[in-house]
C-alpha cells in the first residue's frame, strides 16, 4: 500500500544531527508515512548507527555519492509517498504531533509549505512565508525545504535536483516549478520544522558560489523577467515602507475621519 508521506534524510559525517533527526522522525505521534536515510559513505559511525536501527527505515544506504542534490535525488528515487520532505541531518520536527494535526492538508496542490522555526547560535525565530509567490520574491528568497512537501509527481513535470549546482539547486527548483511551471501551491500558517544554520547554504564563504548560481539561473531562463526585476523590487520595498510608516498610517487615519 503506497504510503502518504516520505521523508528523506541525507547525512555525511554528522552522526550527532543524524541522531536527531531520526529521534525526531521516530518520535512522531502519526505514523502514516516511510523514512528513507542516505548516507554518503561516512566515517564518523553512521553507517552503523544506520544498521543498528534499520527497522525504522523502508531503506537506507551508505554510499559514495557525488554531493548533496545526488544524495537527495537518490532518496527521491526510493520514495514511495505521494508527498515528499526533505529533513536532513541535524534538522527536526516543531514537536511530537505535527504530522499529526497537519498530515490532513495534504491533500490537492503540488507544494505545501510552512513556516520555519531558525536557531543561529544562541538567537532563535519563526521565519514566516507569504501566501502568494512570485518571481520578485524568488529573486530574493526560497520556500524551507525542512517545512515543504513537495507531490512527488512534481518531479516529473519540473525534474530532479540539478547536480551541478552545489549550493541553490532547491532553490532553482522552486522557481521553476512555481514561475516556469506553474504548479499549484498552498501556505499553511503553522510551524513544521527546525533548522539550524550553518550548513552550506548559510557559509559566508559561500556566498559567490550561491550568487554565481543565481545569476546563471535568472540571466538564462528568466531573461524578459530579470530585465525589470530591480524596478520591481525596488517598488514593493517603497510601497511595503509606506505601509510600515507611522505617518502615512496617521495621514490615512485622519484622511478617514475626516470623511464622517
Amino acid at each position: 500500500m503506497k504510503c502518504k508521506i516520505s521523508i528523506i534524510t541525507i547525512n555525511y559525517n554528522d552522526l550527532e544531527g543524524l541522531k536527531k533527526t531520526i529521534s525526531s522522525i521516530a518520535s512522531q505521534s502519526y505514523k502514516g508515512f516511510e523514512h528513507i536515510v542516505i548516507d554518503g559513505a561516512s566515517t564518523d559511525g553512521s553507517a552503523a548507527f544506520l544498521e543498528e536501527n534499520k527497522a525504522l527505515f523502508a531503506y537506507h544506504v551508505s554510499e559514495p555519492d557525488k554531493g548533496v542534490y545526488n544524495a537527495m535525488n537518490k532518496g527521491i528515487a526510493k520514495a514511495r509517498g505521494e508527498y515528499l520532505l526533505f529533513l536532513n541531518a541535524g534538522d527536526h520536527f516543531y514537536d511530537t504531533s505535527v504530522l499529526e494535526k497537519n498530515h490532513q492538508l495534504l491533500s490537492k496542490e503540488d507544494i505545501i509549505y510552512f513556516n520555519l522555526q531558525v536557531v543561529d547560535k544562541g538567537n532563535t525565530f519563526i521565519k514566516t512565508y507569504p501566501n502568494k509567490l512570485s518571481f520578485s520574491y524568488f529573486v530574493e528568497d526560497t520556500l524551507p525545504h525542512p517545512a515543504t512537501f513537495i507531490k512527488k509527481n512534481a518531479f516529473n513535470t519540473v525534474g530532479n535536483y540539478k547536480e551541478y549546482f552545489k549550493i541553490l539547486s532547491d532553490w532553482k527548483f522552486f522557481i521553476d516549478a512555481i514561475c516556469k511551471y506553474n504548479l499549484s501551491y498552498k501556505k499553511i500558517d503553522r510551524t513544521l520544522s527546525t533548522f539550524y544554520i550553518g550548513g552550506m547554504s548559510s557559509d559566508p564563504k559561500n556566498r559567490n558560489i550561491k550568487y554565481t548560481e543565481k545569476q546563471s539561473v535568472l540571466e538564462q531562463d528568466y531573461p524578459t523577467y530579470y530585465q525589470d526585476i530591480e524596478d520591481v523590487i525596488g517598488y514593493k520595498k517603497i510601497v511595503s515602507n509606506f505601509k510600515r510608516s507611522r505617518i502615512i498610517s496617521l495621514l490615512v487615519k485622519l484622511n478617514l475621519l475626516n470623511k464622517f
